[in-house]
């Protein structure tokens, strides 16, 4: 019985430290038009301390949509255009040496922001995306001998181009786990894209004001480690991963020729947290099967290998997670 009055305790407490993601969520609308999923993504990303890579076609608001992110959030945001003649330096920051003091001054790059939109990223070499990499992972940049920590919170999303492969470096299998969650960007609906026109053609500009500080978006990922994860949940979380890697064991022996390698610990971990900040931005203090299906895609399609038989027959990602979402028991 002591646990029923702990989860009402729970969601009380969710529904009022939640309640900035509604003011959140409006400030977006007032300046973006659908792309719910997207905004979701952000929102999940920031809670979660996690990035995301978005991919999609150019002009579907990837860029404005975490520029009006980092208004309402009260925080700093750099945009980096990735190109090829991209330097690690240009990210990061470098040494520069001082005639007035003779002695080298450390230079900071754009990277030392909250919020990173990191436009293009596979058009940069290898070199330039593992300096983005330890930044991501660590939380700390180093330049020359002295590494500094960077601001929290701290988000990168970057966006990739689907359409364009001339010029392009394909990201590394490592620095894709690096990114909590892929989302693909899909075209608004006829309606979205006639506001969309309207709204352009009357020029009004919506002036964006700060409705939360960095400090509460802290405190909200604390709460959000406290969103109640069931035994049973925890174990569909485990099933769903091993289903990628193991499909046989889950009567899925069609798709096993299809998947070179699954999602790896990191898929499990970012299922979960994703999840609860699911729950969180629903306000809820506990979290269901649907939660963890309605992130599931995001978290696992770039985590799962697909082999040459797959492309062959043009199977995607997306229908691999599909079957075994279907597949895998549901508490």
């Amino acid at each position: 019985m002591a646990e029923v009055i702990d989860i009402r305790e729970l969601n009380i407490l969710i529904e009022q430290q939640s309640a900035f993601i509604t003011s959140i969520k409006r400030g977006m609308e007032g300046v973006i038009v659908g792309q719910k999923h997207l905004v979701d993504s952000l929102l999940i990303g920031l809670l979660s301390d996690g990035h995301i890579l978005l991919e999609g076609v150019p002009g579907l608001a990837k860029t404005l949509a975490i520029k009006t992110l980092a208004q309402l959030v009260n925080t700093e945001f750099s945009r980096i255009q990735f190109t090829p003649d991209l330097l690690p330096a240009d990210v990061i920051g470098t040494l520069i040496y001082s005639q007035k003091t003779e002695s080298f001054q450390v230079k900071k790059g754009p990277v030392f922001s909250n919020f990173i939109l990191a436009d293009e990223i596979n058009r940069a070499p290898a070199k330039v995306q593992s300096a983005l990499l330890e930044a991501m992972q660590e939380h700390q940049v180093t330049i020359g001998s002295t590494t500094f920590d960077l601001p929290s919170p701290f988000l990168v999303m970057a966006t990739q181009n689907p359409i364009e492969q001339e010029g392009t470096y394909q990201l590394p299998e490592a620095q894709v786990d690096r990114f909590m969650l892929k989302v693909i960007i899909d075209y608004p609906t006829i309606e979205e894209e006639k506001q969309i026109i309207r709204e352009n053609l009357n020029g009004l500009k919506a002036d964006i004001k700060p409705v939360v500080e960095a400090s509460e978006i802290l405190n909200a990922r604390k709460i959000v480690n406290q969103v109640y994860l069931d035994e049973k949940i925890e174990q569909y979380i485990a099933d769903i991963v091993f289903a990628t890697r193991y499909p046989e064991r889950y009567g899925l022996e069609n798709i096993k020729p299809l998947i070179t390698f699954g999602g790896s610990p990191r898929a499990s971990i970012n299922l979960a947290k994703a999840a609860r900040a699911y729950a969180f931005i629903n306000h809820r203090g506990y979290v269901v099967p649907e939660d963890v299906r309605s992130v599931a895609y995001d978290v696992l399609r770039h985590r799962i290998g697909l082999s040459y038989e797959a492309e062959a027959d043009n199977v995607t990602g997306e229908e691999i997670i599909s079957k075994i979402l279907n597949k895998v028991e549901v508490p």
